[in-house]
């Protein structure tokens, strides 16, 4: 005799087994229960699903209950929880980050810039690594007492002493000024620009290329008339600086300078 089961509801109105909920993780592979359609999560919105198949075709799903397969098992796709901030894996100045490194106790070296806008600039872009290194930036009001003030400073083989200068091109007078310093324990290395503004790209502030300011006219001031901007020099650096966000947005003859004076500095 035939059996039959004492279950005699209709299949279409049984309850389903419930199906586990899995995060819509990007990269998670999944195929669309209905289509067919099996490709990776690459987009988690309100409600909706974006998979792109090994052709790099994408599709757009609802995030239905059981609506996509799993290693060939039903799943219902929920919204992932929100992670909290990512971590930086990189520095500003391109390193690879240490998450929770504690500074290092203060080097008796030092890098000296030229004023207040260098060390704010090089603090933005090589802070962390200054503080992994405990390399501690000063800066100085102009060069000309420099040979006075690496005297001063008696640099050594424990205490090395590197500074950046603005405008170090041959037979200028700053040329002059660091060819006079002759400590093996000091570095004196330089960038072509008049002031360290120029040292930032001109694309990253949305301008097409720094002025050309007349001879006699105060540099930063003509900056600011030529590009309309208020003729308020603290003002123009904060705007300044506000569009540097890493070591993509400095001229590289910057960048190779800093890397050397740490390098000095904390071999």
């Amino acid at each position: 005799m035939r059996q039959y089961s004492p279950d005699l509801t209709p299949p279409w109105k049984k309850p389903q087994q419930p199906v586990p909920e899995v995060p819509a993780e990007p990269g998670l592979v999944v195929e669309e229960a209905g289509t067919g359609f099996c490709g990776a999560v690459i987009r988690c919105e309100a409600g909706t699903v974006t998979l792109e198949d090994r052709f790099g075709k994408h599709r757009v799903f609802p995030m239905e209950p059981r609506g996509f397969l799993l290693e060939g098992r039903a799943v219902t796709l929920v919204r992932p929880s929100p992670a909290g901030p990512a971590r930086p894996t990189r520095t500003a100045s391109g390193s690879v980050a240490v998450p929770g490194a504690r500074a290092r106790v203060a080097r008796a070296g030092r890098i000296y810039v030229e004023g207040r806008h260098d060390a704010e600039l090089v603090e933005k872009v090589w802070g962390d690594d200054l503080r992994i290194e405990g390399v501690v930036v000063e800066y100085l009001e102009g060069v000309d007492d420099l040979p006075s003030i690496v005297e001063s400073f008696a640099p050594g083989p424990d205490a090395r002493l590197g500074v950046l200068v603005d405008h170090l091109v041959p037979g200028s007078k700053e040329w002059r000024i660091a060819e006079s310093v002759t400590s093996d324990h000091a570095l004196v290395v330089g960038h072509p620009y008049i002031d360290i503004w120029e040292a930032v790209k001109p694309s990253s502030l949305g301008i097409e290329a720094w002025p050309r300011v007349p001879r006699g006219q105060d540099w930063k001031t003509g900056v600011c008339r030529a590009l309309g901007w208020p003729e308020n020099t603290g003002a123009a650096w904060q705007r300044i600086l506000s569009g540097v966000r890493s070591y993509k947005d400095l001229e590289p003859e910057l960048l190779g300078r800093v890397e050397e004076l740490i390098d000095f500095v904390t071999a």
